[in-house]
């Protein structure tokens, strides 16, 4: 194992904050992985997995059975997890620039795409490898303004060689559930099978910039403009792999997703080892652009008739929100048939406030489809 610390830019003078990075098997090995662990950093159990993942890769590469070369940071946004207020800790939106720590990642497609032509060939592995040099090259000449900005840029140069990218979060309340693409779901379907996710959401392009697709998608549009007359393949597959929700900080359940994760890469042979025979999938995998977010309309406390897990038709009662003061109550209700999958902790309600997820099988959304 070694260990790497990646200063970020200070903010102020006698400020210094750093992403930390464990590397595990060889430096030369064909394929890599990197996984990373509470960008949001108020979704804890990914933090737990990724440690338990040292764990076990430390002993898997000092075994000799690690035939992949492996990036773990288990504490992927070191300013979020010091933002406290109030006792409250607030880790998904920066407080100076009041962004999602999840969203607007740097597209770098056409400072890669500039000249590339000329440098592809037939050859889709002398493709994917100049590819890779010009993402890391581009990474390099861009420049971070802000601590917000260095965490990104740092976590690009960190993942962008890689093969596979997990990056694990947690919703508020929920069952296992996971986001990646179409393109990706072959590689990753076994890996949902493993963890038991009760609900795969594929998209291509979600709109936000998120951590997982700005690898995805450069990969994607360069194969859109050159994949015409010359062989691309996808140099980065990613997945967002959400640990059911914030208070599901247990050894239990990290060993559990821990020893999923290593399953999984048994199964690519990342891992020396046969893999365990592949579960049955708990749900199909369905559209993003089918999920709909239930909504409060008006305010009020909210009351659950069900747990996140439940398989739903069109019309099921989900949530009450009710209004003490005017005795109003309003039903939320299942929009479609489908997993009703994640809920808010939250039990007051405002108006218009997301309350509930369900990934349904009609596809009517479009544009940004992700929560704020």
């Amino acid at each position: 194992m070694r260990h790497h610390t990646h200063p970020l830019l200070s903010p102020v003078p006698g400020t210094q904050r750093a992403l930390e990075s464990f590397h595990f098997g060889p430096d030369d090995a064909a394929r890599r992985v990197y996984i990373q662990g509470s960008l949001h950093a108020d979704e804890l159990p990914g933090m737990l997995v990724a440690w338990k993942l040292k764990q076990r890769l430390k002993a898997l590469e000092e075994a000799g059975q690690l035939k992949a070369h492996v990036i773990v940071v288990p504490v992927a946004n070191p300013i979020g997890l010091d933002q406290q207020l109030m006792d409250i800790p607030l880790g998904r939106y920066d407080f100076e620039s009041v962004s999602n720590f999840n969203r607007g990642y740097r597209d770098l497609t056409d400072a890669i795409a500039e000249g590339l032509e000329t440098a592809l060939t037939q050859d889709p592995v002398h493709n994917r490898d100049e590819i890779r040099r010009r993402f890391i090259a581009a990474l390099g000449a861009t420049q971070a303004t802000s601590t917000y900005e260095s965490l990104h840029l740092t976590q690009q140069r960190l993942a962008c060689e890689a093969d596979f990218i997990l990056d694990l979060h947690c919703d508020f309340h929920a069952v296992e559930h996971l986001y990646t693409t179409p393109a990706a779901w072959p590689d990753f379907e076994p890996l949902a099978r493993y963890f038991g996710a009760k609900a795969s959401m594929l998209a291509t392009d979600s709109g936000g910039g998120s951590f997982d697709e700005c690898f995805t998608l450069v990969w994607e549009q360069l194969r859109e403009r050159f994949g015409d007359r010359f062989p691309i393949p996808y140099g980065s597959q990613s997945i967002t792999l959400e640990l059911r929700g914030q208070q599901d900080v247990e050894h239990a359940m990290a060993d559990r997703d821990a020893e999923a994760i290593l399953d999984w890469m048994r199964y690519h042979a990342l891992i020396d080892g046969d893999a365990p025979p592949l579960p049955a999938l708990p749900y199909p995998a369905t559209e993003l652009a089918a999920m709909d977010f239930l909504r409060a309309p008006a305010g009020g406390l909210v009351v659950f008739h069900m747990a996140p897990g439940r398989e739903v038709k069109s019309g099921d009662l989900i949530a009450e929100i009710i209004d003490p003061i005017s005795d109003a109550v309003h039903a939320v209700r299942a929009e479609q048939d489908g997993m009703f999958y994640a809920r808010t902790q939250r039990r007051m309600a405002t108006a218009g406030m997301i309350i509930a997820d369900v990934a349904g099988h009609h596809a009517h959304r479009s544009g940004y489809l992700l929560a704020p």
